[in-house]
Parts: structure tokens; C-alpha cells; sequence
């Protein structure tokens, strides 16, 4: 057990221990004095006497190159990480970073270098044609940037750069919603010769269930007789991050994005209908029938732009079917709480402001409830 902070632990011999630095070596690395005592207030009392008489050292700028303490930071947070994040943080790392911040040594990355950094990724970031990159993938580089030089300052690393009051300005998106119309005729080419694809699709169109999460549904999360859509798993690709991997990515299958992504979610009685053909093994992947065998989400993607564009509406990602349920249930009197779960959100704020669209007919039907006192 230890006392967070204060590098006071409990020793196997009931004693507490505590410890404060001495001095540094050349190579940066803290060396320490200890003290003991029977009790953890009056060891604590014994380090603060110790540490008042004791003249403290200043950090020595470190000639660690940035390079080997984003290897530290890598090996660290891989521990505390979901496998899908550690990736996508090796990615930016090695693609975006290392070129061009690895070579320098920790005590020249400054605040104006990394700034630099910065303005360089968001106006030609892009590897392929020089092209700016996205600010969300901006702010992820800043993001990662900042948390490995907290790791360098936790280590007791001197770090010269303040990144606090750095950010990224980022654009609100035009969410893709599909109108009535486009969603009737939407609707009409899906079940038009309705298959396993195209009951995937009315699915996430009338439960607002992401791709990846309909890509893992097996049959068992498909409760036809109690009506039930049980999300519990996710699927995605990543980069292989594995010793000796063959192929650049993987397909994974793992637990939701967050705790409150794990759900139940009522299903209407038009969608149990339409599945009930379908059913197979308990353990088959909806999507495929089969159970060793599962549709990828950029496969079913592809499969959704056809869709669209046999619909004859404009075209639409697969994510647009999320923002679609979620203005249709807003337009038709949803409780907005119970939206807000079967969405899988955390609060009802997430909800209102990144998926509910009001179209400009509903706004003028409320505004047509306002009286006029006579």
C-alpha cells in the first residue's frame, strides 16, 4: 500500500518508508535517501524534516532523445489501454511524431517547436498528397505530445516546454441526416429482395446501432422472443501492432467504446417480424449466418453505399443511419432519456448536441404551439 504522490509506502515488515531525492547522476536519473518509522504520520513527519534540510536539485535538462521517451510512454500506456486505442496512438506515433519531433533530444523540445509541429500537420499533415489533415487527428497528435511529456515530468524528467494552453480549434461537422422522403425510398430498396445485408442495414436505421457494433451481433443478441437487441460487443479494424504480423491490419472484436455502450435496446415489432426468417445458431453473426464466418464494417459499408445509390438520394455513410434514428425519435416524441441509452451515450447532453437534428418543418410545428394571448 502506498500513499499516492508522497512516495510513502508500507513495507512487508509492517514498517512505512519513505523517500526524497538526493541528488541526480549524469544521466538524469533521480538517486534517493530513505527514511523508516513505525507509523505513517511520523514517517511522513521524519521526510518533510529531511527534505527542508536537505537541498533540493534541480532536474538536469535531459539528453534523452524524444524518440526513446515515446518508447516509455508506449510501453506504459499499453498497460491501462484498450487494444484498438494503443493502436491508433502507435500509428500517429510512428507516422506523424517520430519523423518529425523523434530526433530531437527532450530538453530542446520547446513550446515554439512544438507549435510548429502543429501548424505544419494542419495545413499538409497528409502523407499521400501533402494535404492537411484533420483537426481531430491533429488534436490526438497534440493529445499524445502532451501526456508523454507529463510521463517525462512524472520520471522526473525536465521538461522546457508548456503545452497547457496549446489546442486545436476544431470545426463542428454537418452530420448527415436523411430526410423523410430519402428515407422512405431508402427503405423501399432494402425490402425489395430483403437479405441478411440489407436487414443489417434496417437494424442500425430503427435502433441507431453503430457499424461495428452491428458487424459482432450474433443471433444470441437477437432476442426475437422477448423483442430484444443486446449490444455487447464491437468490431473494427486496426493496425497490427504484433511481432512478426503478415498484414498491416486485423479485425477485432472486443467490448464497446464505453461502459454505457453496452445496452438493451426494446426492438418494434416490424423488425422482429422481418428477422425471424434469418434466425440461425445462436452463435452465428447475424450478418453472415454462419458462425465462423463474419462481415467486416468496410465491407458492409460498401454494401451501404450501394444501397444509397440504388435509393437514388444523395449519397450518405453508414453512420448517418445513427443521426437518422436519433432526429426521427426526436421528431416523433422520444423521452429523450430513454434515447439517450439506447444510443449507448453517458448523459443526455451527448444526445441533444452531437445527434439530434431538427428539420426546419418541426421547428415551425413548435413554433405554431406558441399562443398569442388575445
Amino acid at each position: 500500500m502506498s500513499r499516492k504522490g508522497e512516495n510513502i509506502y508500507k513495507r512487508k515488515d509492517e514498517r512505512w518508508e519513505g523517500r526524497y531525492i538526493l541528488w541526480y547522476n549524469a544521466e538524469g536519473k533521480a538517486k534517493y535517501g530513505y527514511v523508516y518509522a513505525r507509523t505513517y504520520q511520523e514517517v511522513k513527519r521524519k521526510l518533510s524534516e529531511k527534505r527542508s534540510n536537505t537541498l533540493q536539485p534541480a532536474p538536469p535538462k535531459s539528453s534523452m532523445p524524444y524518440n526513446d521517451l515515446l518508447d516509455l510512454w508506449l510501453r506504459s500506456v499499453r498497460l491501462h489501454t484498450k487494444e484498438s486505442t494503443f493502436a491508433r496512438y502507435a500509428h500517429l506515433v510512428d507516422t506523424h511524431i517520430r519523423p518529425a519531433l523523434g530526433r530531437y533530444p527532450l530538453c530542446q523540445i520547446s513550446t515554439q517547436l512544438v507549435e510548429s509541429f502543429i501548424e505544419q500537420q494542419l495545413h499538409g499533415g497528409r502523407l499521400d498528397h501533402g494535404g492537411a489533415l484533420a483537426p481531430k487527428t491533429v488534436s490526438d497528435m497534440m493529445a499524445i505530445v502532451k501526456s508523454s511529456m507529463e510521463y517525462a515530468r512524472y520520471n522526473q524528467l525536465q521538461v522546457i516546454c508548456n503545452l497547457h494552453k496549446l489546442t486545436i480549434k476544431r470545426k463542428e461537422k454537418t452530420m448527415r441526416v436523411l430526410g423523410p422522403s430519402e428515407q422512405d425510398a431508402l427503405v423501399q430498396v432494402l425490402l425489395r429482395e430483403l437479405d441478411r445485408y440489407k436487414l443489417g442495414v434496417l437494424l442500425s436505421l430503427y435502433t441507431g446501432i453503430r457499424l461495428g457494433e452491428l458487424c459482432a451481433l450474433r443471433w444470441e443478441n437477437l432476442c426475437l422472443t422477448s423483442t430484444t437487441l443486446k449490444v455487447r460487443e464491437t468490431m473494427q479494424r486496426i493496425q497490427d501492432r504484433g511481432d512478426g504480423a503478415e498484414r498491416k491490419t486485423k479485425v477485432i472484436i472486443t467490448e464497446p467504446k464505453s461502459a454505457c455502450s453496452i445496452r438493451d435496446i426494446p426492438l418494434p415489432p416490424f423488425l422482429v417480424q422481418l428477422a425471424q426468417p434469418f434466425s440461425a445458431h445462436p452463435q452465428a453473426f447475424i450478418l453472415s449466418g454462419a458462425q465462423d464466418c463474419y462481415v467486416e464494417p468496410r465491407t458492409m459499408q460498401n454494401r451501404f453505399k450501394r444501397y444509397v445509390r440504388e435509393s437514388g438520394i444523395a449519397d450518405a455513410n453508414f453512420h448517418a443511419l445513427r443521426h437518422t434514428f436519433a432526429t426521427r425519435c426526436v421528431e416523433v416524441g422520444f423521452e429523450l432519456k430513454s434515447l439517450s441509452e439506447i444510443l449507448g451515450h453517458a448523459n443526455v447532453n451527448i444526445t441533444l448536441n452531437r445527434y439530434v437534428h431538427t428539420s426546419f418543418d418541426l421547428k415551425c410545428s413548435n413554433m405554431n404551439k406558441l399562443p398569442f394571448p388575445i
